[in-house]
């Protein structure tokens, strides 16, 4: 369910690069773009998720579409996401997948689900982020998802609720709940751009603090 304001639009590498693409490959882990500077983050084996030396900035070009209704955010975020590999299903079929009902898509769980399976991917996880305010720990650990996801092509899905701060100074408000899509980042994943499904005044994309989302975030979680 998506609440509406009408008038308001809403790693330092410290290891040198050989070093660490030894020390990576000893542990049987890959680096994907090791060439450009930035950190690596060793998550595991598998070759969707292991190491990335992600670049100090990023965006990815994706096809947007807006949510037709309030309700379905959750199915436009979703294709949003899946667009930036290649063509995406209708946010109807998205919809069915992720049980969107005219109460809204459940939580980052279902997104989870739907960008793996239909993306034919193992790389996405849900991540909460329980509290009424982000620590810092869950901050820095969504810095690094966005980082990591997006240097590999992996846009995130973020279960938002409330109102949060654009760095022009825009408050975005979704009183009754909402899902959105990170694109991109810069300075290192300390700032996100965002494209946003609702499309309130033209407004569908904006950039954001990664502090301002992980607190916008609280509460619900998100898909990265």
């Amino acid at each position: 369910m998506t609440t509406l304001v009408r008038g308001v639009r809403w790693l330092t590498a410290i290891t040198p690069p050989t070093t660490r693409r030894a020390a990576l490959a000893t542990a049987g882990l890959a680096v994907i773009g090791a060439s450009v500077a930035g950190p690596a983050i060793a998550l595991g084996s598998d070759p969707e998720t292991a190491a990335v030396a992600a670049p100090p900035a990023r965006e990815l070009a994706v096809d947007y579409q807006a949510q037709p209704n309030f309700y379905y955010c959750g199915p436009a975020a979703t294709r949003i996401a899946l667009s930036a590999r290649g063509p995406a299903p209708s946010q109807d079929e998205i919809a069915a997948r992720l049980g969107t009902t005219v109460h809204g898509t459940d939580s980052a769980e279902d997104t989870t689900r739907v960008l793996n399976a239909v993306g034919g991917t193992r790389f996405y996880r849900t991540t909460a982020i329980p509290g009424d305010t982000a620590t810092p720990e869950e901050t820095d650990r969504l810095r690094r998802d966005v980082t990591r996801a997006v240097a590999t092509d992996h846009p995130v899905v973020v279960n938002v609720i409330g109102t949060a701060t654009d760095t022009d100074g825009t408050p975005h408000a979704y009183d009754g709940g909402h899902y959105l899509t990170v694109v991109g980042y810069r300075d290192h994943g300390r700032t996100v751009k965002i494209a946003d499904p609702a499309n309130v005044n033209g407004d569908s994309s904006y950039w954001m603090s990664t502090s301002n989302l992980a607190n916008w975030a609280a509460t619900r979680g998100y898909s990265g």
